[in-house]
């Protein structure tokens, strides 16, 4: 392997397993002024795992508008329901896809559970009180966060109520893009916001999503890449499928 065989542009470029477009265009909330942000997940070949210099857990770039995460990493997050890494894996607009995006992809439901609801609403909560401060300050909020934070609200009220996660905004287009034109008054976008929360805090009791997320079909997933990974490495032909007789098998309890 060459020195410069794994640099970041190197991984995102060669070792990319899925990318999609996300933000406003995801969102169905693009307008022509709209950015393209791009973002994806990419498999560090697993040799590179074993030396002492890591290969990056996320890289940003090299393009604009764009950012990676190293799989584990992207798991980890999308484990403990991190917004941004849920949506990511839900975006409508996929840009690629491989066989091993094609299991990540497969695997949606496995990290998605009750976690969500904190997550959610810790984030939310975050950025509400940022608005709030803009509001003192200034008047006036940034109309295209408030935006951004009703449509998380009224996303994850439904995914709490459903057990799915849609991206799209659908029908709340108009009434979402006249919040950030600033045509609604803050005391209206606020008090949409409170029923927003309230209606997730009342969703959660007799929510379909499970208590915790499926996090062995996760590890097993990503136990699997891996060991591919190394193996492809390797030039006796044959060496997977011995592999997984000799220590995949056994692992799993299989005779």
């Amino acid at each position: 392997m060459s020195g410069n065989a794994l640099t970041p542009e190197a991984l995102v470029r060669d070792h990319t397993v899925y990318s999609c477009v996300m933000g406003s265009r995801a969102f169905g909330l693009a307008t022509d002024g709209s950015d393209t942000d791009r973002r994806g997940v990419f498999l560090a070949p697993t040799p590179s795992q074993w030396r002492f210099a890591k290969p990056p857990t996320h890289v940003e770039g090299p393009a604009p508008e764009q950012f990676s995460w190293e799989l584990e990493r992207f798991c980890e997050l999308a484990l403990r329901g991190n917004p941004n890494i849920l949506e990511c894996l839900h975006s409508p607009l996929v840009d690629h896809v491989d066989d091993t995006g094609r299991e990540l992809l497969a695997l949606r439901g496995a990290f998605l559970s009750r976690r969500v609801h904190g997550t959610f609403t810790r984030y939310a909560l975050s950025q509400r009180r940022k608005l709030e401060a803009d509001v003192r300050q200034h008047g006036a909020p940034r109309w295209k966060h408030a935006m951004h934070l009703l449509r998380l609200l009224g996303s994850c009220r439904d995914l709490v109520r459903t057990g799915e996660l849609t991206v799209d905004v659908g029908e709340d287009r108009e009434r979402l893009l006249a919040v950030r034109r600033g045509e609604v008054p803050w005391a209206e976008v606020e008090a949409w916001m409170v029923r927003l929360a309230d209606g997730t805090d009342a969703a959660l009791p007799s929510s379909p999503l499970p208590a915790e997320p499926d996090r062995d079909r996760v590890e097993d997933f990503l136990f699997r890449t891996r060991l591919r990974s190394a193996l492809d490495a390797l030039p006796q032909p044959g060496a997977y499928d011995e592999v997984v007789q000799r220590v995949v098998r056994p692992r799993h309890g299989i005779g």
